[in-house]
């Protein structure tokens, strides 16, 4: 380093305290296995890197290497290699809740998320975003089976449409049995006589967290935090539809078949649920 900027190589090495025969043979050397492995692998990083969004930090990047790739290493290489070259994952964020004063239906989930099947519990929410021509609102509807979205809607305004047009396309992309629940806040979107009657008329059984309380969805929250790190907080958008276009980008490409969770062993949505029937006792 000191003689790539200017200085002496005799006074390099005499400062260093090793032989100027020693350093020119150093600098002849060819590169070792081990640096031509590291040089490769910084490579597919970066690429990895770059198709996250930037989001994927040290696990997801070793999961997306040796699950994705089928590329042998360590999580200690790959954090190691992502230090050297100055890439990190993004953090999450918390979302304010708005707080709602009637409750309107039993909480049938108790914070209990975990399910083992498709098509058990769906919960969902909206969230909003500004651009320049205004906000824009985006309600999601998530199988908590393999944290895959079934359904969504992106509108201008925060209507009880919203909310029956998102859980609409849930129940036309996975035609569910009766009993599966959908679980919400109290929100007026989700108490509304259309979402009520939609969600009635195809045998789901309504669930709602207590009032004020965001663990009580916690899956969907925790979404919406990735969503906001990994998308939503990234640039200053322009209009309306550069942002809905990019939400829908980011739900059903990225989501649903790239986006690799630490709560799938690492496997995204899709693949998650491909495997389903062989995970089932014969």
């Amino acid at each position: 380093m000191m003689a790539k900027e200017g200085l002496p190589i005799a006074t390099c090495c005499r400062i260093l305290q090793v032989s100027e025969s020693g350093f020119h043979m150093w600098r002849r050397r060819p590169p070792s296995a081990r640096a031509l492995r590291h040089a490769w692998l910084t490579e597919q990083i970066r690429a990895v890197h770059a198709d996250s969004r930037g989001a994927y930090g040290g696990r997801r990047m070793h999961a997306e290497l040796t699950l994705g790739l089928g590329i042998q290493v360590g999580h200690g290489a790959v954090e190691l290699l992502m230090r050297r070259a100055g890439l990190k994952g993004m953090p999450g964020v918390r979302r304010p809740r708005l707080k709602h004063q009637t409750p309107t239906a039993a909480d049938l989930v108790d914070r209990d998320f975990h399910r083992s099947a498709p098509n058990q519990l769906w919960v969902t929410d909206i969230t909003d975003h500004p651009t320049r021509e205004g906000k824009v609102y985006c309600c999601v509807v998530l199988d908590v089976y393999a944290r895959r979205v079934v359904g969504w809607s992106i509108d201008s305004t925060q209507t009880a449409a919203l909310a029956t047009n998102a859980l609409g396309m849930a129940i036309e992309n996975r035609r569910p049995s009766p009993g599966t629940l959908i679980h919400s806040d109290h929100g007026v979107q989700y108490t509304s006589w259309a979402f009520t009657e939609r969600a009635k008329a195809s045998g789901l059984v309504a669930s709602m967290g207590s009032i004020g309380d965001c663990y009580d969805n916690a899956v969907i929250e925790s979404f919406w935090g990735r969503m906001q790190t990994e998308l939503l907080n990234r640039q200053r958008w322009r209009t309306r539809i550069e942002l809905a276009n990019a939400i829908f980008e980011y739900l059903e490409i990225f989501h649903n078949r790239r986006r690799r969770h630490s709560a799938l062993g690492m496997l995204t949505p899709i693949e998650y649920e491909r495997i389903y029937p062989t995970r089932q006792p014969a």
